[in-house]
C-alpha cells in the first residue's frame, strides 16, 4: 500500500479545520499532518513539514492573503500542491488564486466524496475545479472581450471598498492615469457610465464580493 497523502489545511476558523480534519479522516488514503490558523504560518508549515497538498482559505482576516500563501508556496521547486477551499466564488478570488499557482478550486460546500477526490486529484498534479469555477473560467475564455482583466477587477473592487482613484492608485503603485483608464475600460465592457453601475454590475454577475 502506497503512502497516505499528507495533508496541511490552512483555515482560520478552527471549528472549520475540525470539521475538515473528522471529514478527511474516514479517507485510507489521506492523512492530515499540520494545521495553520493564518496565512503566514501556513507558508512556515508548508516549508518545514513534509506536505503533498494545502487545503487554502482565502481570507485570514489581518495580515497575509490566502492567495498570497498560495504564490509563496508555489514558489518553491519542491513546494506542496494548493487546493483552495473557500466560500468566494468571485473572478476576484479565483483568478488571484489560480495566478498565484493553485492546482484547484473548490467551495466549501463541496460534498465530501468532491473533496477526497479533489485532493487526490491535486496530489497528481492536475487541475481539480468545482464545476462552477472551471464554468466561469470557460465563458472567461470563450469571451475575452467582454471579460474584465485581474487588474481591472482588482480596481474595480477597490472602488466598491470606497477607495478613490488616488488611493487606488497608491495601493496598486499605478498612475491615477491609468486608473481613469482602467475605469473606461471597466465602464466598457460592463455597459455602464459611473462608479456605483459598475459597482453594482459586477457584483450582480460575481465579478466582485458583495
Amino acid at each position: 500500500m502506497s503512502d497516505p497523502i499528507r495533508l496541511l489545511l490552512a483555515d482560520d476558523h478552527p471549528v472549520v479545520r475540525s470539521g475538515l480534519r473528522a471529514v478527511l479522516a474516514t479517507e485510507p488514503d489521506l492523512e492530515v499532518v499540520a494545521e495553520a490558523a493564518t496565512a503566514e504560518q501556513a507558508v512556515a508549515l508548508a516549508a518545514q513539514e513534509q506536505v503533498d497538498v494545502v487545503l487554502m482559505d482565502l481570507q485570514f482576516g489581518a495580515g497575509m492573503h490566502g492567495a498570497e500563501a498560495t504564490a509563496a508556496i508555489t514558489a518553491r521547486p519542491d513546494g506542496p500542491r494548493v487546493l483552495v477551499l473557500t466560500t468566494y466564488d468571485t473572478d476576484a478570488d479565483i483568478l488571484a488564486a489560480i495566478e498565484a499557482g493553485a492546482t484547484g478550486y473548490l467551495l466549501k460546500d463541496a460534498p465530501p466524496d468532491e473533496l477526497a477526490a479533489a485532493v487526490r486529484t491535486a496530489a497528481a498534479g492536475q487541475s481539480a475545479l468545482a464545476p462552477t469555477i472551471a464554468n466561469r473560467l470557460i465563458d472567461r475564455i470563450r469571451t475575452p472581450g467582454a471579460a474584465l482583466s485581474r487588474r481591472e477587477v482588482e480596481v474595480l473592487q477597490l472602488v466598491a471598498d470606497g477607495l478613490s482613484n488616488q488611493q487606488i492608485s497608491k495601493q496598486l503603485y499605478l498612475s491615477q492615469a491609468t486608473v481613469k483608464t482602467h475605469l473606461v475600460h471597466i465602464y466598457d465592457k460592463l455597459g455602464v457610465d459611473s462608479r456605483t453601475a459598475a459597482v453594482a454590475t459586477a457584483k450582480t454577475r460575481g465579478l466582485i464580493r458583495r
